[in-house]
């Protein structure tokens, strides 16, 4: 029996994404084609220069501001709409830039007038559409949730991820099967009397299926459902890996042997680090004078502090930070920072909301103690706390730590050895699936996270 067509996260976002692409360039076309005054130049090559300029810029911003994560997106209808605005008016001012200043095309302010109003309120009323019709498609998949002895002890909140009590992941665990060595025929009643799209399994070993549970899940692929793995759930679901799934499989977690394009990483790498580097210099430089009087004003004491962190490799090296503690902060010993920890001064609040005091970190990408995308560099007497309660912990010392990665840009503030943890299933996929395009990920989720004072 086929499951009836359900529509995934990646589906609906493509839609989405289509259906945007799609007015947006109409828009910018039937802009360019009354509003540019090509002179003597070719039309076509500039028309379709222009278009595609235009439509990257939306997509940039439109990526920073989050319109494209289902579970973010404002549910009010005036904030979806303000978002909108506010893209299409940025990247709108990139194109009369690029095409005036560098082209020297002329504009009709009358037309201009007219794209900068109706652009937004034609995606508006599709991003309306869209949530409307999707109000009746079903995206939730019924799910056989498959698991052992071993794993038994963590049934519930591996449910609990499942469900989206975190995350709105589009599955739900509707019944449970405690797989065993014995032959047991509920497993295929559960499936066809639940009607089930998916069948996820969490188990530490795949040896003990019984033929008849094999028979099943080869049935069921045939038939047309999702057979996954609790770590390919979570990995496509989350972007982290499940560490404490109880899986024992070191390769099923990391896929440490598999053979990417390095050297393109590396080039891709050296050529974001200069580039972001000497960006990120430039603030910190011009941050100096105005962070050093309102120091003396707001914040008295020594305007750096530095701080052993543990990097590549595991080797301790100096990280350099804008003090934005009190003075003496650590006299009873060493304490994580809370996201509203007494120890921080007023003046270094606004210095962390606005991850100021960060930049001085780029000394230490300088020196090659640090990248500027990796895994927050931690403490010692940390590391060494997290190393007794997972093994996977130091894992993520096999690459540089950076100013932001992608558990900066996808958790929220950590407080306790519990939050680590849980940056750390982060830390690992990043590890793990580490490319150009997870680092461009990352750079623009930055920029999100700096405009929405979330996280790192």
């Amino acid at each position: 029996m086929s499951t009836k067509p359900l529509l995934n996260t990646v589906e609906r976002k493509s839609i989405l994404f289509l259906g945007d692409l799609t007015l947006i360039g109409l828009s910018l076309r039937n802009f360019v084609l009354r509003a540019v005054d090509y002179q003597n130049e070719d039309p076509f090559f500039y028309q379709v220069a222009i278009v595609g300029f235009g439509v990257l810029n939306y997509f940039i911003f439109a990526y920073i501001f989050e319109t494209y994560n289902l579970e973010k997106i404002p549910k009010s209808v005036t904030s979806s709409t303000i978002r909108i605005f506010t893209i299409t008016f940025l990247f709108t001012i990139s194109i009369v830039v690029i095409t005036t200043f560098i082209l020297d095309f002329a504009y009709w302010r009358l037309w201009l007038l007219i794209f900068m109003i109706f652009c937004p309120i034609q995606v508006s009323l599709w991003r309306l559409l869209f949530n409307y019709v999707f109000k009746f498609v079903p995206t939730v998949k019924k799910v056989l949730f498959i698991y052992d002895e071993s794993t038994k002890d963590s049934l519930q909140k591996n449910v609990d991820n499942i469900n989206g009590t975190e995350n709105e992941t589009y599955y739900k665990v509707v019944s449970t099967y405690l797989n065993s060595d014995d032959s047991d025929p509920i497993g295929e009643t559960k499936l066809l009397e639940n009607n089930i799209d998916s069948c996820i399994i969490n188990t530490r070993s795949y040896n003990h299926f019984s033929d008849q549970m094999e028979n099943m899940l080869v049935n069921s692929l045939l038939s047309g459902k999702e057979v996954l793995t609790y770590t390919s759930f979570y990995e496509s679901t989350y972007e982290a890996l499940p560490i404490d799934s109880h899986n024992d499989s070191l390769y099923e977690v990391l896929q440490l042997s598999n053979n990417k394009i390095h050297y393109l990483q590396g080039i891709a790498n050296f050529s974001f680090n200069i580039s972001l580097t000497f960006v990120s210099g430039i603030a910190f430089l011009l941050s100096i004078p105005f962070v050093y009087l309102l120091n003396i004003f707001f914040n008295p004491g020594p305007l750096f502090y530095t701080q052993l962190r543990v990097g590549k490799h595991g080797k301790e090296y100096k990280v350099f930070k804008f003090r934005s503690m009190v003075v003496d902060a650590e006299q009873k010993g060493a304490k994580m920072a809370t996201k509203n920890d007494a120890r921080v001064t007023k003046f270094g609040k606004v210095l962390r909301k606005f991850r100021v005091d960060e930049l001085p970190q780029v000394w230490s990408i300088i020196r090659g103690d640090m990248s500027f995308i990796g895994p927050r560099p931690e403490r010692k007497v940390f590391v060494d706390k997290l190393n007794e309660v997972t093994p996977f912990y130091n894992v993520r010392h096999l690459v540089k730590p950076g100013i932001s990665g992608w558990a900066q840009v996808k958790y929220k503030y950590g407080e306790n050895l519990e939050d680590s943890i849980r940056k750390l299933e982060y830390d690992l996929y990043y590890i793990k699936n580490k490319s150009i395009v997870l680092d461009l990920r990352i750079i623009f989720k930055t920029l999100s996270t700096i405009l929405f004072s979330r996280g790192i």
